[in-house]
Order: structure tokens, then C-alpha cells, then sequence
């Protein structure tokens, strides 16, 4: 059976001539999977099989996360890298605690109102700070941002891609 890869990052940058490299996370448990001494895979375009590489060191650095990996001292071997994807196989997965959810779980999935509304779907999350927001695509109207709270979001059932809101005055623009 082949190997299922999530994104967890995406390499846009290096950072000083040492082989940092700067990387925008798309992980809530960033501390964990950049982890020194442990393996992550990166994805270009021009390489068919995923690179493996080993995390030397991992610290914060404004909203990025920078990364060194065993084998790539300086700037000349981490070049090549910029604008790869980062990735880890499905068996890394960590194990989320009940209502919890990957993103890979809730992009996609097509939003209904409490009165059974559709909305749209998922189309990407971003995660701006104290709560996540979802970018909802609407066919042939502007895209809805929806935040991630309680008040809002009622029900999220990734197994059948449905998830209930019930929006707040204002939120969802009607242009009717």
C-alpha cells in the first residue's frame, strides 16, 4: 500500500549562511516533529522520491520556525531546498484527544448552517494566533472567514466531510 504524506511545513527561505533554513508551519505540534534527531521528508518538484533528513536544531524566529538538518552546514546545501514541501508519512500521526482534529480532517469539508444552509467548503486554515480561521469557498461569491470557536462551530464530522455553524450577525455576507 503507498505511503499517505501530510504537509507540516514548506520551506520559503534560508536564514544565515549555517544551513538554517526558514519554514512556515502548518502544524499545531511544531516542538514535536521538528525535534532534534528526528526525520522529516521534503517534496520538490524536481525530486521524485522524498528527501530524508534529520533535524539538527529547531528554534522560533518571528512567526517562523527555523530549522538545521544533519549533513547541511552551510547556506550552499539548503539553497537548493526553498519552496519544498515538508512532510511526514500517516504513521507519524500523533494521536489527537476527542475533538480535536488535523487540518487535513476539516479541509474540504462543506459547511451548513445550524437551519442546514450550505455555506461552502473548507478551502485552507489559517492560523493567525488565539484561534484558527477557516477560509470557506463559496461558488461564485467572495470566500467567508470563519473562526474557530465555540460559539460558532457546532458540530465537525470529518468522516462524512460535514460540518455545522452557527454564525454570528455579520459574519456571512449575503450578496444577493
Amino acid at each position: 500500500m503507498e505511503e499517505k504524506w501530510f504537509n507540516v511545513g514548506k520551506i520559503v527561505n534560508t536564514h544565515g549562511i549555517r544551513g538554517e533554513v526558514r519554514v512556515v508551519s502548518v502544524t499545531d505540534f511544531a516542538d514535536e516533529r521538528y525535534k532534534p534527531g528526528k526525520k522529516i521528508f521534503i517534496f520538490g518538484e524536481k525530486n521524485p522520491k522524498p528527501l530524508e533528513v534529520e533535524i539538527e536544531s529547531h528554534r522560533k524566529h518571528k512567526s517562523f520556525d527555523l530549522l538545521t538538518f544533519k549533513g547541511y552546514p552551510n547556506i550552499n546545501d539548503v539553497e537548493p531546498l526553498k519552496g519544498m514541501a515538508i512532510r511526514i508519512p500517516e504513521s507519524e500521526l500523533s494521536e489527537l484527544d476527542e475533538n480535536e482534529f488535523y487540518f487535513h480532517e476539516i479541509i474540504g469539508c462543506t459547511v451548513y448552517t445550524d437551519e442546514g444552509k450550505e455555506i461552502g467548503t473548507v478551502r485552507e486554515i489559517l492560523t493567525p494566533g488565539a484561534n484558527d480561521v477557516w477560509v470557506i469557498k463559496r461558488p461564485r461569491r467572495k470566500d467567508v472567514l470563519i473562526p474557530y470557536i465555540q460559539e460558532i462551530v457546532k458540530e465537525i464530522n470529518p468522516s462524512e466531510k460535514r460540518i455545522i455553524i452557527t454564525p454570528m450577525e455579520g459574519l456571512i455576507e449575503d450578496e444577493d
